[in-house]
């Protein structure tokens, strides 16, 4: 079942990017940024009156803990400036990458061990984007020498 959720979040993350990136085409950045986190904000409040038994209350948790939220205004701002210019294929590869890798550096300082599979998982990842972009960047030359009549070598 969590397995199921997590591919969910995955696919939603996506689309949210993509729907981000084009809402910022239209208004800027900033403004997208902003729609989208009071959109957040009012879905956030629906769901938590209408799903939480408890009360709200803002005293009972660490100051760091308002970190997610901080840095998920650049993450948003940073897909959206980033998905207009390169594919969103490359977009979501490279953001799984970094995430690996800061899960894997995570993993060291909480627990003090790398699991060198991982690495290797990594590793893999990274050396198939490498080599699918250098096969597009190859096509896409052929592309432009074929639109301007230049022979193809």
């Amino acid at each position: 079942m969590y397995y199921i959720l997590a591919f969910i979040a995955g696919t939603l993350t996506i689309i949210s990017m993509v729907t981000n990136s084009t809402l910022a085409s239209y208004v800027g950045t900033a403004q997208s940024t902003f729609v989208n986190f009071i959109t957040g904000l009012l879905v956030s409040l629906v769901m938590f009156f209408f799903f939480n038994n408890q009360s709200l209350t803002f005293i009972n948790f660490p100051l760091w803990a308002l970190l997610g939220g901080f840095l998920a205004v650049f993450i948003v701002i940073i897909t959206n400036l980033v998905i207009p210019k390169i594919p969103a294929i490359y977009t979501s590869l490279l953001i799984f990458v970094g995430q690996l890798l800061t899960g894997i550096i995570i993993d060291f300082l909480v627990n003090h061990s790398v699991n060198s599979n991982k690495i290797i998982g990594v590793s893999i990842i990274v050396l198939g984007l490498f080599f699918n972009f250098m096969i597009d960047k190859k096509d896409n030359k052929k592309e432009i020498n074929l639109k301007h009549g230049n022979s193809i070598s």
